[in-house]
């Protein structure tokens, strides 16, 4: 088993919900010609991730050939500028850079959140709170007597959460595939054929993903779990190291010759 943060352990997902099945992208079974890039979970840090982008253009050394950048998701909760995260996420990425921003868990609570906020309050027990202050929306506010005052706060995210921000949380596919690599926030149901794979396993699975691996003839790329330091098990990388906690956020340079971590 990998060495997990203590912060992650005991902590449970919400209960299942059917299947959205999300866009995948197919890049080809090839091995790419370009260098691909792999960032793990921002958790609204802003900060780190723009220094992650100033780390791989310098890595690039003014190569201007093109070159992937594919962020593993949970973008929102816990940091404090899930809200500039996304912002940055909705503009073109520094040339000669083309990004692929997959989705988290944490973007689907908080896409349901938005879309339906009374069935879905077990998101501000994931950061959730931490989100909505980036938006200038504090939660605590709308209670009166602990209850929540639901229309008032129901037009104050209307008023504060950009409808830009909104689709992006709706749109962000769900894996890509570059040649034997696959990248996924969480990971594969092992045994399951690519095509199988749900939406909610890739967003939310551990056990037995972790110890066993996909069981399929790819290499996962995943986040979501953090560990102390980048981690392989069995067919698989894991390179969430907790950037919220840590001030850590992993890049995992993949190249034909080879991998290597230069953050």
């Amino acid at each position: 088993m990998p060495k997990v943060l203590n912060w992650i352990r005991g902590r449970r997902q919400p209960a299942s919900r059917d299947d959205r099945r999300r866009r995948r992208i197919d890049l080809g079974d090839k091995p790419a010609s370009f260098p691909i890039y792999a960032i793990g979970d921002v958790h609204g840090s802003l900060d780190l991730l723009l220094q992650a982008e100033r780390k791989i253009l310098a890595d690039l050394a003014g190569n201007p050939s093109p070159a992937l950048v594919v962020l593993l998701g949970d973008y929102v909760d816990r940091g404090r500028d899930s809200c500039g995260v996304l912002e940055h996420l909705l503009q073109p990425p520094p040339a000669p850079l083309r990004r692929i921003a997959l989705c988290g868990n944490h973007e689907q609570l908080f896409g349901d959140f938005l879309e339906n906020p009374q069935d879905n309050m077990h998101w501000l027990d994931f950061g959730g709170r931490q989100t909505l202050l980036s938006y200038g929306v504090d939660f605590d506010y709308f209670l009166q007597k602990g209850r929540l005052r639901l229309q008032p706060f129901k037009d104050a995210l209307l008023g504060a959460i950009p409808q830009t921000h909104r689709q992006l949380l709706s749109n962000l596919p769900i894996c890509a595939r570059v040649g034997p690599y696959i990248f996924v926030h969480a990971g594969l149901r092992p045994g399951v054929p690519l095509e199988g794979q749900t939406d909610e396993d890739m967003l939310w699975i551990r056990e037995p993903f972790l110890s066993r691996g996909a069981g399929l003839d790819l290499i996962v790329v995943h986040g979501h779990t953090p560990v102390t330091e980048p981690e392989t098990g069995p067919q698989r990388i894991g390179i969430d190291t907790g950037a919220f906690t840590t001030g850590r956020l992993t890049i995992l340079k993949i190249l034909e010759s080879g991998l290597s971590i230069i953050a």
